[in-house]
């Protein structure tokens, strides 16, 4: 019988609740089903079942603690992550206690060589970065799929056994009230690097798992840095190896460091070894304060992923679909984009959406996992050279730095990016795309603009499902527009009008309408007047035309939904 820790855990700056267990209606006597059954309530989990919710879909989250994350974890959520939290609806919660950032410096023997600016424009709501531990990450979104009545989750709920079928699959779920199981139509593994469920089927993943380890430490310290990543490699107190240091809310910083050859991990953790450590990078950050330890673990890097992410009725996102370096804040964020690809998806298949739709969540998934594997492998190779070779590579360049500016690119650390599905089947009219001059083409996500103060493009697309983005010259509805709005009326999408000013009959064409006076997003989407773009529930852009007519885009909006090619 499952018994979870019903301890709140120990943390100097978080207040742990535990969450009571409540017993399913299977151990009452009464079967047990859900349209969807997540397995795992980490960040990927919780904002799958909340995105699912959106699309009025209810799904069941199996969490076999009773508690949220053990320690801050993935700290850094990068600009698209935010604006898909922003689609749903907690993004205020997230920028009320996180750090934002856009800077980073890297230093090299004491001797600061390259200084990295991640771009940004005042088309940007959102800075690239923004740290914040994932307790909170968590806590906010157990909050609001708890505020959607349509998430159930329940705590301390442990699935050690699965039947994958046909029809749907069952999980078998240990309980400290004892077992029973549950049949969903479809189950997502969400249950992170050592997924059960994973284990359960036997599957394997592809890539390369990296030598060396490396400690995150989790102090309490009034340092006073601004919010900015550090690298510093080949200290005098940790020779050939390097340190990063990111401030965190509540006064707390994250030390993570590369461990000398042949340390392991429990030798790493011993208390006067670590507390030595720390005040050895305090001392290196001339900033010798008393400190206090909240958390501490150590991780291998890996570039790893499963060659298919949908297995009969089983689907998998976030690390249990792949396992990715920690440089360049890859992990959670790209778990972020897998569950807002997934969850648009799994709404329709749970209403009879064709199967095929489904495979083509594994077909842009995957293949952005492999490119973040073979980016991410590049991080890796410098930060924690494999081979003596790429050893002396690696500090030659770091020597040039000292005294060249050429090489002091390769210092970058290539942060997590929006992936284009360039590729994907859900597109199409090719030959339409080709012909615009700019804007975000089939694949890429929507481009943000800033058309007011504090007002922007995405601020007015949160309405989930479809989109269809219209363009205007002028106040005043042509015939051919409105002809064509009529004609996609009938389409279960959002119209959005976008024109300089609005007059009554313009306005009612449309379901969203955004004022564009000085041209802004016109300009930056390459529009005219009878542009159109189709855009999918997760921001993609799948069809667009210079000049559209309705026949086009029902045919684009079914190859999109999956019901036709």
């Amino acid at each position: 019988m499952h018994q979870p820790d019903a301890q709140p855990r120990p943390s100097i700056f978080y207040d742990y609740k535990v969450h009571p267990f409540r017993s399913p209606p299977a151990l009452q006597g009464t079967p047990d089903a859900a349209s969807v059954a997540i397995v795992g309530a980490g960040p990927v989990g919780l904002l799958l079942a909340l995105r699912l919710a959106q699309f009025g879909t209810w799904s069941v989250v199996l969490e076999q603690e009773l508690q949220v994350s053990h320690g801050s974890r993935a700290i850094v959520l990068t600009r698209r992550s935010m604006e898909i939290l922003q689609q749903a609806g907690v993004a205020p919660r997230f920028l009320q206690k996180g750090l934002p950032w856009a800077n980073g410096r890297s230093f090299y023997r004491g001797q600061e060589v390259y200084r990295m600016v991640m771009p940004h424009s005042e088309d940007d709501r959102f800075l690239p970065g923004l740290n914040l531990q994932q307790q909170y990450i968590e806590q906010y979104l157990v909050e609001a799929c708890e505020a959607s009545g349509m998430v159930d989750i329940r705590w301390g709920s442990k699935v050690i056994a699965l039947q994958n079928e046909p029809g749907g699959a069952t999980l078998r779920v240990d309980t400290p009230a004892g077992e029973y199981d549950l049949t969903a139509d479809y189950a997502v593994a969400a249950d992170g690097g050592r997924s059960t469920i994973r284990r359960l089927m036997g599957l394997r993943m592809e890539g390369r798992a990296y030598a060396g380890n490396f400690v995150i430490a989790d102090i309490a310290a009034d340092l006073g840095l601004p919010t900015e990543r550090l690298c510093f490699f080949d200290p005098e107190w940790n020779p050939g190896n390097n340190v990063l240091v990111h401030r965190e809310p509540d006064g707390i910083w994250r030390l993570d460091f590369r461990l000398p050859e042949g340390e392991t991990a429990e030798q790493a953790l011993e208390p006067a070894r670590l507390s030595d450590r720390i005040d050895k990078i305090l001392a290196m950050l001339g900033k010798p304060a008393p400190w206090k330890l909240d958390w501490a673990t150590v991780y291998t890097a890996n570039t790893l992923t499963l060659p298919d992410y949908v297995v009969g009725r089983v689907i998998f996102a976030g690390d249990a679909a792949h396992l990715l370096p920690i440089f360049g804040v890859r992990g959670a964020n790209t778990g972020v984009q897998d569950a807002d690809a997934l969850a648009w998806r799994l709404a329709m298949a749970a209403r009879g959406a064709p199967a095929g739709l489904l495979a083509t969540y594994s077909h842009e998934r995957v293949q952005a996992a492999r490119e973040i594997c073979e980016e991410a492998g590049k991080s890796t190779r410098f930060m924690t050279p494999p081979t003596e070779g790429f050893a002396l590579m690696r500090d030659a360049v770091l020597s040039l730095t000292l005294s060249e500016d050429f090489p002091k690119d390769l210092l970058h650390w290539r942060t997590s990016r929006p992936h284009f599905y360039a590729d994907s089947p859900l597109n199409s009219f090719p030959e339409e795309n080709a012909a615009f001059a700019g804007g975000p083409g089939c694949g890429e996500p929507l481009a943000n603009v800033r058309i007011g103060p504090d007002d922007f493009l995405l601020d007015h697309l949160t309405e989930p499902g479809f989109h269809l983005i219209a363009f205007a010259s002028s106040a005043e509805a042509g015939p051919d527009l409105a002809d064509f709005l009529r004609a996609c009326e009938p389409l279960p999408l959002m119209r959005v009008l976008v024109a300089p000013a609005f007059g009554e009959d313009l306005r009612a064409l449309a379901d969203v309408c955004v004022a564009d006076p000085q041209g802004r997003v016109a300009a930056r989407y390459a529009a005219n007047a009878g542009t159109a773009y189709l855009v999918r529930p997760d921001g993609h852009v799948c069809a667009r035309w210079l000049s559209a007519g309705a026949d086009d885009v029902s045919h684009a909006f079914a190859i999109a939904a999956g019901a036709a090619s």
